[in-house]
């Protein structure tokens, strides 16, 4: 029995083209458009489709999430080191998806897949550095040190619901995940705190703050949206 529709896998198979060579030709729009559904194709218009131009547009194979990373590291002079912290990780390529910049091309919720030619044009933006800072998470200890206020304080703003948390990582004592805790990570570089901004007590004296006193925000209380989001 001929097959009559096509979702996007079993397209690629009958172009004899990679999974992730499609996608990009659909989001080039070499590919056309699904005609059957939002997800489909008819065997017409997939055989209308020149699987040779598909495969041209990406001649080489696509990079996973990681291999960016590094690359984006090593376009900014400070390489990602076997064994050291990374100095631009996955959670940026991920951002980077979402602002556009680079097309996931994976099929699976496990990584990203991108077009290695894509990547070495963002490599080559002005505004690379920034474009990073931006979407690098911070830590609750240097999320605090940015905004020069205590982790006590820090917290509590979290608490109120002035800080919002994009991310968070499992950190593990010991081999064991009993002892396991998330710990959450931070955007304020790029806020440079404008969104994170305490209305009731101002920067001056909240960063004023001696050590050991009693946090001013330790009275305050959510408002009542900040609690509910």
């Amino acid at each position: 029995m001929r097959r009559t529709e096509y979702d996007a896998g079993r397209a690629a198979k009958r172009m004899k083209v990679p999974a992730a060579t499609f996608r990009w030709a659909r989001h080039t729009g070499l590919a056309p458009a699904p005609d059957v559904s939002s997800s489909r194709w008819s065997r017409a218009a997939v055989e209308a489709m020149n699987a040779d131009a598909i495969q041209a547009a990406m001649p080489v194979p696509p990079i996973g999430g990681g291999a960016v990373a590094d690359r984006i590291a090593a376009a900014l002079g400070t390489p990602n080191v076997i064994g050291e912290k990374a100095n631009v990780t996955v959670f940026v390529v991920r951002r980077f998806v979402d602002r556009g910049l680079l097309a996931d091309l994976s099929t699976t919720l496990d990584g990203t897949l991108h077009h290695p030619r894509q990547v070495d044009q963002v490599c080559q933006r002005e505004d690379l550095a920034d474009l990073v800072a931006a979407d690098s998470p911070l830590g609750p200890e240097q999320a605090a040190a940015l905004l020069r206020v205590h982790r006590v304080d820090f917290d509590h703003m979290a608490r109120l619901g002035w800080i919002r948390s994009p991310q968070s990582i499992e950190v593990r004592f010991g081999t064991s995940r009993a002892g396991a805790v998330d710990v959450a990570l931070h955007d304020c570089l790029r806020r440079r705190g404008r969104s994170c901004s305490p209305a009731k007590v101002g920067w001056r004296q909240l960063r004023a703050v001696e050590k050991d006193r009693r946090s001013p925000l330790a009275s305050l209380r959510p408002e009542p949206a900040a609690a509910s989001a």
